[in-house]
């Protein structure tokens, strides 16, 4: 009986410090706007290109889920996710700093009424359908991003209507890396998902092309705009 106590006692203090951590890191997207200075210089500028690993624009992430952001950040804070500038930067975040600059990237360029993206006006084309299901039903890419790649089914997951196809190239590629000190994705369902036996890199292409072509609520806002918010 003191045993069980004691157990119930031990789970009861985890819960409440587990809810005070969350409430610690609940993201303000006010404070976020005043330490974004060193997102702005590539996120805050329309097609801005990034020349590694290769030449490819910087993804958009405003209008991104905050809950998306703060993973991504995190992960390369503690490695999983392996980029050398994008290291750095998160490095010199705190969690309640992340926590803020997720909550200010997710409503930038939100405005009160916007209509969520239109959805697509006609199925897609029979090669892109083959793709997006080849590894099965319930493993598809629409499983999880959503049919219109922009309702993810969980906030972990991003959206991806929208983005930059040289981007999401680039992405899809870095989930087969492995043993790369600074380069990779560490995540074990993407990297199943596009294995080199599954995918060529030309079809992974091809799928990059046609996301990008759909309709999302992913943007750039330009740095001037991103400065003044701030001010």
């Amino acid at each position: 009986m003191n045993k069980l106590l004691t157990t119930m006692f031990a789970l009861a203090v985890a819960c409440v410090t587990l809810t005070a951590q969350a409430q610690q890191v609940t993201g303000n997207a006010q404070n976020g706007s005043k330490k974004v200075q060193m997102c702005v210089g590539c996120h805050g500028i329309i097609g801005y290109q990034a020349s590694f690993p290769e030449i490819h624009k910087v993804p958009m992430i405003a209008g991104q889920s905050a809950t998306y952001i703060v993973s991504a950040l995190t992960q390369y804070k503690g490695g999983d996710r392996k980029h050398p500038t994008m290291r750095a930067i998160a490095d010199s975040l705190s969690e309640q700093d992340i926590a803020d600059v997720a909550a200010y990237y997710s409503q930038l360029g939100v405005k009160e009424g916007d209509a969520p993206p239109a959805a697509l006006a006609k199925a897609m084309p029979d090669n892109i359908t083959a793709l997006v299901g080849r590894n099965g039903p319930d493993n598809s890419c629409t499983k999880c991003h959503g049919a219109n790649f922009n309702t993810p089914n969980d906030g972990t997951v991003p959206k991806l209507a929208g983005q930059h196809a040289d981007y999401l190239f680039v992405a899809l590629k870095s989930y087969r890396v492995k043993n790369n000190a600074h380069l990779g994705r560490s995540n074990a369902v993407m990297a199943g998902q596009v294995e080199p036996k599954k995918f060529t890199n030309a079809e992974l292409k091809t799928l990059a092309s046609y996301i990008s072509s759909v309709p999302g609520e992913l943007k750039t806002v330009p740095e001037s705009r991103v400065h003044h918010a701030a001010q």
